[in-house]
């Protein structure tokens, strides 16, 4: 998932609060900063697509406001709406575009154009898309209402002596879209500009309606990245641009060219933060401008967990997955002003495969110069098993004696991780369990798979937190079952009814191995890995 967040501050001195602009151009978590009680804000959804016989698709619903309160330390989840679809010829109206929500602020996604009959209306939504074929109405926007209107009507479609069509442009947040008339298509209604990023920015534009014939003009594109509608089958439609809520261009009415998708949308938070405060805790990639006077950081960099494959009645239990790779450090330079992208690693897939199935590796969190590697994936059980990943911890072995990975691969210093343990054969066909960053994966037992290896704490955020511990080995046949390592690691699953637990979230803990059953029983699932982390603690001069 990404985003840019940006730390504006003139130069700073004691204790004198500082600005910061976030801004989310995909779906994400803003954990709200120690002191920061409200927020200003921009929400703008995604535009409509144009429609299937030509209206232009409506903008996304666009909201901006100031004292939105907040409470310091909560995670708010950021959803970006994406664009709606582009309609094929005929009787298909655009896709509606998806919602964006920040708290308790709903910005409506744009309504799709309208087609040929029976859906000849442009749609409703934040703005209402062009009307299609014939005199149809364009869609309503501001729907549903909010207070300041979050975006305006669609345009209507008109039809010529000649019975050929031209069709409405689609609303924008600051202007109705444009009736068609019998020689040109309707203009995508304007949209509406935003200072909140530091500089001016228009956002959600109107899709242009489309015309049916080479002679005449398409509707242009709302200012705001509303996209231009198709001449007949010479021009095609232009599609919204992405992230400012732009409607998609309608069809020209000829098949078999198609209509154009609308915008995704975009989400920017600017708030207040104490002086006194330097911790940030990134929990979705993003994008960071250090802020003027910041000279280092400190740093926590957790990548995502491996996962853990699946098991059978046949092969015995799989390997748990490796933590994703731990890295910890003070002083490392910035420089004031440049842009840094903090990526943070998802953890690996779980497999719900049965037999020699193998679950997915971590990836990757970096900052700077600084890379954690994700978890290994689980060594699969039976004779055919995949092996074991290697990665920032390795993961464990499955059944049958497989290997496990190795740790700190690549090796760093100090290491980021740890080896897997291994997977064993008869009597216990149990899978090891995957390493964490403070220990090695425990070695599958005779009646029970192997622990995962416990991770490791960290002080940065303000207190002790564990992270980046190893997932359980599944078992085959016996319970209690394999646990995982402190710092989120998953359990291990077995007796062929229990699944691998999946590692915790924002901890780069591993996924739990499944297990397996003596007795023809159902198939079960490895857990998926923990995704990682990234906190910084910013040095001032």
């Amino acid at each position: 998932m990404s985003g840019i967040m940006n730390l504006l501050l003139a130069a700073k001195t004691g204790a004198a609060p500082y600005t910061v602009i976030q801004t989310f151009l995909v779906t994400g978590t803003w954990t709200a900063p120690a002191g920061v009680t409200e927020v200003e804000y921009l929400v703008v959804a995604g535009g409509g697509g144009g429609g299937g016989y030509g209206g232009g698709g409506g903008a996304g619903g666009f909201r901006t406001g100031t004292g939105l309160s907040v409470t310091a330390g909560t995670d708010y989840t950021v959803t970006v709406g994406g664009g709606g679809t582009a309609a094929a010829y005929g009787a298909n109206r655009g896709g509606v575009g998806n919602n964006s929500i920040f708290s308790t602020i709903t910005s409506t996604g744009g309504g799709g154009g309208g087609a040929l009959s029976p859906v000849t209306t442009g749609g409703n939504g934040g703005s209402g898309g062009g009307g299609g074929a014939g005199n149809a109405a364009g869609g309503s926007g501001n729907t549903p209402s909010v207070s300041p209107s979050q975006g305006n009507n669609g345009g209507a479609g008109n039809t010529d002596s000649s019975t050929y069509t031209n069709c409405g442009g689609g609303g924008g947040a600051g202007a109705v879209g444009g009736d068609a008339n019998s020689s040109q298509g309707g203009n995508g209604g304007n949209g509406s500009s935003s200072s909140i990023s530091g500089s001016s920015v228009t956002y959600a534009g109107g899709g242009g309606g489309g015309v049916d014939s080479g002679s005449k003009t398409q509707g242009s594109g709302g200012t705001g990245g509303g996209g231009a509608g198709a001449k007949s089958s010479t021009t095609a439609a232009v599609a919204g641009t992405a992230n400012t809520g732009g409607g998609g261009g309608g069809n020209g009415g000829n098949s078999p060219s198609n209509s154009a998708a609308g915008g995704s949308g975009i989400v920017i938070l600017k708030y207040q933060v104490p002086g006194t405060t330097s911790i940030f805790t990134f929990k979705s990639t993003q994008k960071w401008t250090a802020p003027a006077g910041a000279v280092s950081v400190d740093y926590l960099v957790v990548a995502g967990g491996g996962g853990a494959g699946g098991a059978d009645a046949v092969n015995g239990g799989t390997g748990g997955g490796g933590a994703g790779g731990f890295r910890t450090g003070t002083g490392l330079s910035v420089t004031a002003g440049t842009d840094y992208t903090i990526t943070v690693g998802a953890g690996g897939t779980a497999s719900t495969a049965s037999g020699a199935s193998n679950g997915g590796a971590g990836n990757d969190s970096v900052f700077s110069t600084i890379t954690s590697t994700g978890g290994g994936r689980s060594g699969g059980s039976g004779a055919t098993g995949g092996a074991a990943g290697s990665g920032g911890s390795g993961g464990g072995g499955g059944a049958n004696n497989t290997t496990a990975g190795n740790g700190d691969t690549p090796s760093t210093s100090p290491s980021q991780g740890n080896n897997g343990g291994a997977g064993g054969g008869a009597p216990g066909f149990n899978g090891g369990g995957g390493g964490g960053a403070n220990a090695a994966g425990s070695v599958a037992g005779a009646s029970v798979g192997g622990n995962g290896g416990t991770g490791t704490a960290s002080s940065i955020s303000g207190s002790s937190v564990t992270y980046a511990g190893g997932g359980g080995g599944g078992t085959y046949n016996t319970s209690p079952f394999s646990t995982g390592g402190t710092g989120g690691g998953g359990a291990g699953g077995g007796n062929g009814a229990t699944n691998g637990s999946s590692g915790d979230a924002n901890t780069g803990g591993g996924g739990g191995g499944a297990g397996g059953k003596a007795s023809a029983g159902a198939a079960t699932s490895g857990g998926a890995g923990g995704s990682g982390i990234v906190i910084l603690k910013v040095n001032f001069t």
